[in-house]
């Protein structure tokens, strides 16, 4: 039988498209971030590559003639954009006389969610092991300090720890669609107080003569793109600083993935005021980037929470995910979900402190996970 082999590329523009898809879709799901539409409008778009500390290195596993499948993967310089935070661990290699950067990363950058990391050209458990074992394999041929997966799903998150991967965990807050018919039917699950207390958000914050757009698909025009632009550097700078996609990744989607992208336009006296970019999936709503010109009480909650609970019932999706971080998420009846990462560790005595620091912090996650699940604002008496 052929070794496998593996070879990198830094372009994903030098893949075939339909080839990259077929193994981003081999387990029957539509993921618009592991497109290659999407992951090349990053790159086309200067929003990776070049100067920004993200070096497309992405993995592509072979055994003789036959591919395997790929592996969407960065070369670091930093930690920046990736939602799962190890600049302690950075710091304390460093101290202790290593080099902790470049290190590589295999995830979607500046998009906190959930998704397959490593992307087999037909769903079968051997063949991830083997995607898993040669992103091990490309740690040591490179010498860099460490690989890291995150946000991963709980399969392949299970199937990492079996590769001798260290294993975190963190939570988010996503909405479940229980086959709702309207926003009323999922209020009606409320406790009376938080079912008014939503009632009175969406009232307040369309009190001064704000509008709600929807726009999608053929309806996407570059003015829209620009409008929301505004909005999203307008945040970016005031949060981090320098954001992090260009305006040109905006019109790479619009050509390529406009049916799978929604705009939630907040307008007021004929102009556009803020909004919110959503991704459409098989399944969920992503909520990615929010931005907003002028403050209004609740206007965030509305556009970024319950219109897109509004949408997914709409279209008959079945959950929304808005993102990380943000426990005033609970109020408004998204529920707490496990988040998972794995990572490798090249220095055994680096790898051994990890380790020893994530078998903690699993614990204290999973606690804080079951203490959130006491507060959510559903009535006992509630089902379905």
């Amino acid at each position: 039988m052929s070794a496998i082999t593996i070879r990198t590329l830094d372009r994903i523009a030098d893949f075939d498209a339909a080839v990259w898809d077929r193994c981003a879709t081999s387990d029957g799901l539509f993921n618009p971030f592991l497109s290659h539409a999407f992951l090349l409008a990053l790159e086309t778009s200067g929003s990776v590559g070049g100067r920004s500390g993200w070096k497309p290195f992405h993995l592509v596993v072979e055994r003789g003639a036959d591919l395997l499948g790929v592996v969407p993967l960065y070369l670091k310089g930093h930690s920046q954009g990736e939602y799962v935070f190890d600049h302690s661990w950075a710091d304390a290699l460093q101290r202790a006389g290593g080099r902790y950067y470049p290190k590589l990363q295999a995830t979607v950058p500046f998009t906190p969610a959930t998704g397959r990391r490593v992307l087999p050209v037909r769903d079968d458990p051997e063949l991830e092991v083997a995607l898993l074992q040669a992103c091990a394999s490309l740690v040591r041929e490179t010498g860099v300090s460490s690989l890291h997966m995150t946000f991963m799903t709980r399969a392949q998150w299970d199937r990492a720890a079996q590769s001798g991967f260290l294993l975190r965990m963190d939570q988010q807050f996503h909405w479940h669609n229980e086959g709702y018919r309207s926003f009323e039917d999922f209020l009606a699950r409320l406790t009376s107080k938080k079912r008014k207390d939503l009632r009175r958000e969406r009232r307040d914050a369309l009190a001064n003569g704000v509008e709600i757009e929807w726009v999608t698909g053929s309806d996407l025009t570059e003015a829209h793109w620009d409008a929301f632009y505004a909005f999203y550097t307008d945040t970016g700078s005031r949060k981090w600083g320098s954001p992090y996609l260009t305006r040109r990744f905006f019109s790479e989607i619009n050509r390529h993935l406009a049916a799978h992208t929604l705009l939630i336009l907040c307008k007021r006296e004929g102009r556009y005021i803020g909004g919110a970019l959503n991704f459409i999936g098989n399944d969920t709503l992503y909520g990615r980037n929010w931005g907003c010109t002028e403050y209004h009480p609740f206007l965030h909650f509305e556009t970024c929470y319950y219109q897109a609970i509004d949408f997914a019932i709409a279209r008959g999706l079945q959950r929304v995910e808005a993102g990380a971080q943000g426990q005033h998420k609970i109020a408004r009846g998204y529920q707490p979900e496990a988040t998972y990462s794995a990572h490798w560790i090249a220095h055994q005595g680096f790898r051994d402190a990890v380790a020893n620091y994530l078998e903690r912090e699993r614990v204290q996650v999973a606690e804080d996970i079951a203490h959130v699940e006491t507060m959510l604002p559903f009535k006992m008496d509630s089902s379905p």
